[in-house]
């Protein structure tokens, strides 16, 4: 069993909610916890910015963690959306089985598949 964590930062829920149910749907996350706002102060182009967002994690497969990151990035708002990869030492063996029966992959192989994509 290899399961991970992936952290995101949102704009907002609604845009935390969208793509978390978009990745779910997809079956490249079992779930996800979309947290409360947050208060977050970074560097952006030369200047120090503030801001609220909303923080969310997302489980899912270790083999399937390169797909989730490159979908979220893909349906993000932001250029440089903060997409990290948490390891999880250890957790329920029922959770991990759910979590990667759940995050197979099987709706984005499946839509590539119609959509006459061979890359995926």
């Amino acid at each position: 069993m290899s399961v991970v964590s992936v952290y995101c930062i949102f704009a907002d829920a609604d845009e935390a909610e969208r793509i978390g149910r978009a990745v779910v749907e997809e079956r490249l996350a079992a779930c996800i916890n979309i947290l409360g706002d947050c208060r977050s102060i970074y560097r952006w182009q030369g200047a120090i910015e503030t801001a609220t967002e909303v923080p969310a994690i997302l489980k899912t497969s270790a083999e399937q963690a390169d797909a989730l990151i490159a979908r979220v990035a893909a349906l993000h708002s932001y250029d440089v959306p903060c997409i990290t990869v948490w390891p999880i030492d250890k957790l329920l063996l029922s959770y991990a089985q759910w979590v990667e029966s759940e995050a197979d992959g099987a709706a984005t192989l499946v839509a590539g598949v119609r959509a006459g994509r061979t890359n995926i």
